[in-house]
Formats: C-alpha cells, sequence, structure tokens
C-alpha cells in the first residue's frame, strides 16, 4: 500500500479546496472526483465522473488501497448504507463528512456526545422525513453499527471563504446579489437574535488533515470548529460595513416574522432545528490532534473574504422567484436587465403576477 495516497471525494466546495490544495503542499498524491474537471496539476489528479455511480466510482476504489478516502458527498441514507463497506474495505481510514446540525439544542457548548437531533427530537413528523441533519445522523449510525472501526466521523458547522459567505440560512445569492445592486437583505429576525459558529474552509482542512493516519482518531467523531462564537447581529454588521465602504452606503436590511421569511425561504427544519439554536462547541476532543485557537479570527475573516469576493464578484445561480417574493416583501423591484436569461426574466414577471397576493 501507498500510505501517502489519497482520494478525496467531491472535494471542490469550501473545505475540499482548501484541503486538496493542502494535501498537496505536504506531499500526499491526491485523485479529486469531480462533475467537472478531468486534468492533473502537480500531485493532484482531477477525474471527471459522477461518484454516486457505482460504474465510475468502484474502479477507483479497487485501483489502489487508499490510505484514505475523505468523503464529500451527499447521499440518501440507502444510497449509503449500500455503499459504505466498499468504502471501508477501500482504505486505511475513510473520513465520512457528517455535519454538527446533527445535534439537538443544549444550552452548553455541544460536545461529541451531546444529544443528537435523531434521538432527542419528539417531532414525528419532522423525524418521518429525510431532512439532512437526520440523514447525517442515520449514515453515522450506519458507521457506529459497522464490524469495521477504521472510519472517522467529521462534523463541520458552517464554513465558508471568499466564494461561500453565509447569513444565517441564507447564501450570498440570496442576499449579497441584492445588497451590491442596491436593495433590501432580507432576514428573519430571530435568527439575527441567536448565536453561532462559523470557521474557515481552510482551518477545517487543516483540521482533517491533522487526523489522517491517527490510531487514535478511528472509530471517533469529531467536530472542527472556530473557538470564537459570534452573534448573527455581529456577522451581519460585518458584513454590511465591509460593503459601505465599498458601495459608499450602509446596506439597507428588512426584518422578517418566521411566518413572512418562509413564505419566501421555505427551509423551514433548517430555521427551526438549527439556526434558531445558538451553536457553541466545545472543542477539547479535537484539540488533541490540533490547537484550534490558532483558527483564524471569523469575523476579520469574514470580512477579508467578502473583500476578497468584492474585488471580482461571481454568483452562482440567483432564483428570480426567489427575487420576486423578496421584492414583494420589500416593496421594491428587481431591474429585468441583473437577470441573465429569458426564462428568469419571464419567471421573475410571473412570479410577481401570480404570488402578489400571498406577501
Amino acid at each position: 500500500m501507498n500510505s501517502r495516497k489519497i482520494l478525496v471525494l467531491g472535494g471542490t466546495g469550501a473545505m475540499g479546496t482548501y484541503l486538496v490544495a493542502l494535501l498537496s503542499q505536504q506531499g500526499y498524491e491526491v485523485m479529486v472526483s469531480s462533475r467537472s474537471r478531468n486534468d492533473t496539476i502537480g500531485q493532484v489528479r482531477y477525474l471527471r465522473g459522477d461518484a454516486h455511480d457505482p460504474r465510475f466510482l468502484n474502479p477507483i476504489l479497487a485501483s489502489e488501497k487508499w490510505s484514505a478516502i475523505i468523503d464529500f458527498m451527499v447521499y440518501s441514507t440507502a444510497a449509503f448504507q449500500a455503499r459504505a463497506q466498499s468504502l471501508l474495505d477501500a482504505t486505511a481510514q475513510y473520513i465520512f463528512l457528517s455535519s454538527s446540525r446533527v445535534y439537538a439544542q443544549s444550552s452548553t457548548p455541544l460536545t461529541e456526545d451531546s444529544p443528537r437531533l435523531l434521538d432527542a427530537s419528539t417531532d414525528q413528523t419532522y423525524l418521518a422525513t429525510d431532512e439532512y441533519a437526520l440523514t447525517k445522523a442515520r449514515q453515522e449510525n450506519v458507521l457506529f453499527a459497522s464490524d469495521r472501526v477504521n472510519w472517522t466521523i467529521i462534523r463541520p458547522y458552517i464554513t465558508f471563504s471568499h466564494e461561500r459567505l453565509q447569513l444565517g440560512v441564507l447564501e450570498k445569492e440570496d442576499w449579497l446579489f441584492r445588497a451590491m445592486n442596491g436593495r433590501c437583505i432580507f432576514l428573519l429576525k430571530d435568527i439575527n437574535d441567536c448565536h453561532t459558529t462559523l470557521t474557515h474552509g481552510e482551518d477545517v482542512a487543516k483540521g482533517i488533515i491533522a487526523i489522517i493516519g491517527e490510531a487514535k482518531a478511528l472509530g471517533e467523531a469529531f467536530h472542527i470548529t472556530s473557538p470564537t462564537a459570534l452573534g448573527w447581529s455581529e456577522v451581519l454588521d460585518a458584513y454590511c460595513r465591509t460593503l459601505a465602504t465599498h458601495n459608499n452606503s450602509v446596506p439597507r436590511v428588512r426584518f422578517a416574522d418566521l411566518v413572512t421569511f418562509m413564505r419566501v425561504h421555505p427551509s423551514k427544519y433548517q430555521i427551526i432545528y438549527d439556526r434558531l439554536y445558538d451553536r457553541v462547541f466545545d472543542n477539547t476532543k479535537i484539540s488533541r490532534f490540533i490547537d484550534t485557537r490558532q483558527f483564524k479570527d471569523p469575523l476579520q475573516s469574514l470580512q477579508s473574504c467578502l473583500n476578497t469576493f468584492l474585488a471580482k464578484p461571481r454568483f452562482l445561480y440567483v432564483s428570480a422567484k426567489h427575487e420576486a417574493l423578496k421584492d414583494l416583501a420589500t416593496e421594491e423591484r428587481t431591474p429585468l436587465g441583473q437577470l441573465p436569461s429569458v426564462k428568469q426574466k419571464i419567471r421573475y414577471i410571473a412570479t410577481r403576477l401570480l404570488d402578489g397576493s400571498s406577501i
């Protein structure tokens, strides 16, 4: 077995991009599954294909006895259960990216042994769903029940980079696009009053690398989070100060109640079973492998990442429907020229005409 070969499944996001670069710098040979890339840069080979498809993945698993497989893929529980054994068999250490959204509400800092929503919730309607936090916990259970212990569970929480800047449940396409174009940021007031923990993607990547090859990390779960908790109001203020410098005006904010907000952003369970909780973490367990006190200051890093984005803005998909609903709620209008396609323009107009009475 070549002990320096790492397979990264789906590693092109806010954590994975940093992780792949750091692994390469440390001399690992890295293969990354990708939907779009098929090239080699130094020690990193990108292989184009769908890692959900066994016809693509199985030959890769069989091609090496990987020293570690780091899995960023999002599975259904049934799909994960069907492939877990083959993933465990193909590597000395399987690193599964779960989420700290699995935790139930806690009045004290969260540890890895804190109750999970799957185990603590009494909401039978919620438990009957395959909502993200429940799905991740069920997939953790597949590993917990395995007769193998060559796995490590990582539970990141909200991670950020210059390409991903969240505000409550909103991605940058949901709030920053509006702010940069002079319209109100539309937020849920109750979230703004809560505390959260945001961690730079590079710091999470460093934490993952710190547990690779560590025997004491096998059969264990770890969250890798900043030691600094923030109020969402502090995050909003930091974003607004940065945008005020860039735009020479302070962004306007419109706060909504829960019912009104969910008409525009119907992410019910993420809101009520995560963002409305205070999320503060005890990092004692992961600190055996990395000093989280050396992680980037979240407020300073958020502002730095936002400045980097503003220097060369690039938005992913902006929902014309959601923009129309927000405009109806804030009594504003998005110029059609800001919507890149005829289809989006039509959707924006149709939403304003058909859904105006519901706001």
